[in-house]
Formats: structure tokens, sequence, C-alpha cells
């Protein structure tokens, strides 16, 4: 019997989800109150990643005299840049479309979805609203950017991440209230494209490895940023002048900063979009934190699954969601095999970029765990140096047997890129002995891996020795 699956939402979990059992063989409903491609589409990765492409074009530009190309005095056309930020977004989006419209079995709505029973939703267009009846239902609403409880976020010009994207120009001075992802990635992407930007954060990249988080804000001041870490905004004010003023006090010395700007940033993290889902009516748990679910994605109530950024602790990564969808959907059907959502690479697009899979130091020390650490040097690296982007390392950490590997992690160009070599060692589980044998090809920042893995053994070639 065809299952009738509905799937709420559009994002990279929920199309992905819709696509995949379609393709199963399931007549699917996808709803959807925006456009496809939900927040990493339209109003996060995509658009992020094309502003960080401007950056480091910027970036390269104001560098090319070390290459020996001189291109004279560097300047930003914001019009442009925005322009080709909508354009990618459109492109991208407008391909999604198309493949949701290739299915004959996929019935994409816009409109809003909200349950009026555990097996029944009221979907509402400009048509009006319909009722329908589901087999199974996947909610992948996602999340939106939350707002911190700090005295003055009302005023105009403190903004969400939504905001800025949504902007036609890039302002001249703009503060950033937060460490994350989010806070890091538009500080660091702005202040290549000219914006004086400051940066007030109580930490930075609270997940990653420890002397990434303590060595990525140099490169940040090198870039001109103005930054102040272990602070927490106390108040925003507003200047006769229309600018904003930021007060943040140092969380362990007697020490207050002030930054004014045009505009401030909070980037302070993101909640679970479940408000008009009437989750109630069907019996579903969930709160601001997200839905609950179980190990094979299922809330407390059979028929009605979660993925994404709506289930509460869940990684707010595109790629962990559409993971999920697709799993989803082949278990749905009987099709899947165990899940396993354990090991994923989580990439930041600084400049330089960072990139991380599986545990830190701190967390194997955390869990008791015995394990060696070598890290190679990208100014070890003949490729990184002759790109003039010989600054970062590669670091990994495995078992101290060399059994396992527990973690990589880089700093340093192409990092999203390179991470994925560790993410497949650490899925198919292979050793130590059975990855340093691997030929990589010269000149390439692969061999940076490479060294850091042949290090685990102490044998890279282009490695001093450690001191006994």
């Amino acid at each position: 019997m065809t299952q009738r699956i509905a799937v709420i939402g559009a994002g990279p979990g929920g199309y992905v989800a819709a696509i995949r059992a379609a393709q199963l063989g399931c007549t699917v409903t996808l709803i959807e109150r925006d456009r496809v491609g939900g927040t990493c589409l339209n109003r996060g990765c995509i658009p992020t990643k094309t502003l960080w492409k401007s950056a480091s074009v910027a970036q390269e530009a104001r560098e090319s005299e070390l290459f020996g190309i001189k291109t004279g005095d560097i300047s930003i056309d914001d019009k442009q840049i925005i322009q080709r930020k909508a354009d990618v977004v459109e492109q991208v989006v407008g391909g999604v479309e198309f493949l949701l419209k290739s299915y004959s079995n996929l019935d994409h709505i816009t409109g809003t979805a909200r349950f009026t029973s555990k097996n029944t939703l009221e979907i509402e267009t400009e048509e009006g609203k319909t009722e329908k009846e589901f087999d199974k239902i996947i909610i992948a609403t996602g999340s939106y950017p939350t707002m911190t409880e700090t005295q003055g976020v009302d005023l105009p010009n403190v903004m969400t991440s939504d905001d800025l994207l949504a902007m036609d120009y890039i302002p001249k001075s703009m503060i950033v209230v937060g460490g994350g992802v989010i806070g890091l990635e538009f500080a660091s992407i702005y202040q290549e494209l000219g914006c004086q930007v400051t940066l007030l954060a109580s930490r930075i990249l609270k997940d990653a490895d420890m002397e990434i988080r303590k060595r990525l804000p140099s490169f940040f001041k090198k870039a001109g940023m103005t930054v102040h870490v272990d602070v927490r905004a106390l108040d925003i004010k507003q200047e006769e002048n229309g600018e904003l003023t930021v007060k943040a006090k140092h969380k362990t010395k007697d020490k207050i900063v002030e930054a004014t700007a045009e505009i401030v940033l909070i980037a302070s993290g993101r909640g679970a979009s479940i408000d008009g889902l009437g989750l109630e009516k069907a019996g579903v748990e969930g709160d601001k934190y997200g839905i609950k679910v179980d190990e094979n994605l299922k809330t407390n109530v059979d028929g009605i699954y979660a993925i994404g950024d709506v289930i509460a602790g869940n990684p707010q990564l595109a790629h962990v969601a559409s993971a999920q969808g697709v799993w989803l959907a082949e278990h749905l059907v009987g099709e899947a095999e165990e899940p396993n959502f354990d090991i994923f690479p989580a990439c930041t697009f600084t400049l330089p970029e960072v990139s991380q899979v599986g545990l830190t130091e701190l967390e194997c020390e955390e869990k008791g765990l015995e394990y060696v650490v070598s890290k190679f040097q990208f100014a070890a690296n003949a490729k990184a140096v002759s790109q003039g982007e010989g600054e970062g390392f590669v670091k990994i950490i495995a078992t101290k047997d060399l059994q396992k590997i527990l973690g990589i992690h880089i700093m340093g160009p192409h990092a999203s890129d390179l991470i994925h070599e560790g993410a497949v060692a650490m899925r198919t589980g292979l050793t130590v002995d059975e990855l340093v044998p691997v030929i990589h090809a010269h000149p390439t920042l692969s061999e940076a891996v490479m060294e850091a893995i042949h290090g685990l053994k102490g044998v890279a070639i282009h490695m001093a020795p450690a001191k006994k």
C-alpha cells in the first residue's frame, strides 16, 4: 500500500525528505509557507557564503601585490555584491523548485499547516483551508533567530541575521554581539567588505578546539576588527546622531567595554519554529527548545516524526537535517540501516575557515579517554605557502592504540573541503595504519591531513620529530 506522507517545511531537511520519499514510491505532500530552501538557501548558508566569496576576493585583492599583481585602490560595490547574492539565491532556490516539480507523486503546496489530530492537517493557502489525512507526518519547520534579553534590543537598527541579509547595502560600522558560528561569520565577512566591525563575545566557538578558539581572534584583529572576548552585553542605547552604543561587562575583570556603530547584530542563537503547528491537538511534546524525538526521529506520538533544527538539542546544521531527511524517508518504507548521526563535519566560514568532526581534546578528557594528538602546520605545506595561506593547522586526535580517529580539527585554507577526509575515516572506522599508506597528490592542501596522520606514528616527513 502506498504511504501518504506529509512534510511540513521545505528547508534542507524537509525538501530532501520529500524527494527521497517520492523516489521510494510514496505519495508526498510538501507544505511550505515561504519559498523552498528554508533558512539555509534563503537567509543562511547560501547568501552568507556568497557574501563570503566576495569578502575572500576582497582580501585577495588587498594582498595581490604579494603575488606581483598590482590592482590599485580597492573599492567595494555594495549594489553588485547584494545583487549577486540575490541572483545566487534565486538560482539555487529555483533549482530546488524545478526538482520538486519533476516528481508526479510529490505535491508542493505554498501555505501553512497545523495539526487538527494526530494524523490530520489543516492546510491553508490563498485559495482557502482544506483538511487532509496522512499515514505519516514529518515536522521539518526549522528554526528562527532569537534575540537576547539585553535592554535596548528593540531599538531601530538592532537586528537579527535575517534583518542584516535583507539590507540592500553594506553598513559603514557594525557591532556583533555573539561569538558563535553566525556572529563570527558575519563579523569576518563584513569586516573584509569595508564595514568596521566590533565583536563582543562571551566566548569564541564554544564547541571548537581550544587552540582554534584562542587563535582565531588574532586573525580578526589582523583584518582590522576590534575584538572583545569574555564580555557580556549589558544594554544598548541610541545616540543623538542615530548610532547605537553597546555597553558590555567583562566576565571576570571589573571592566566595562563600550562600542558605538551604525547597526548592532544580535547573534545569540536560534529557536525552534513550532508556533502555529497545533502540536497540542496531536499530543506532540515540544517547547521553546524544540520537539523531543527518539533514536528513530519519532516524536512521542506514533506516525509523527521530526528532523533538523526543530528537534530539541539537534545540531543546527543543514547537512545534518538533510541526512536525517533521507534516512527517515527510507525508514518509513522499511529500507533504512541503523541511524548514525553522531559523525558529521561542522564548518565555520570565517577568514580563515574553521572545520571539525568528532571530539575535541577537552571532550576526550571529560570522557576519560586515553588519546594522542598530531598537529601539522600549513606553514610546512608547499601548496599553502605558494598560495600565501600558510597560517593555520590540521590537528588529528586518535586513541592511544591508534585504532580509532576520535576527532579532526582544521583552521586554514579550504578547511571546509579538507574535513571530509576525516569524516570518511571516522564513519568507516579506518585505523591509523590503514590511513598511513594512502597516497595524496602533490602539491595539495590535503597533504597537510596526510602529514598529520603520519605524525600520529612519528613518521611525518615534513614535521620535525617530537622532542623526547
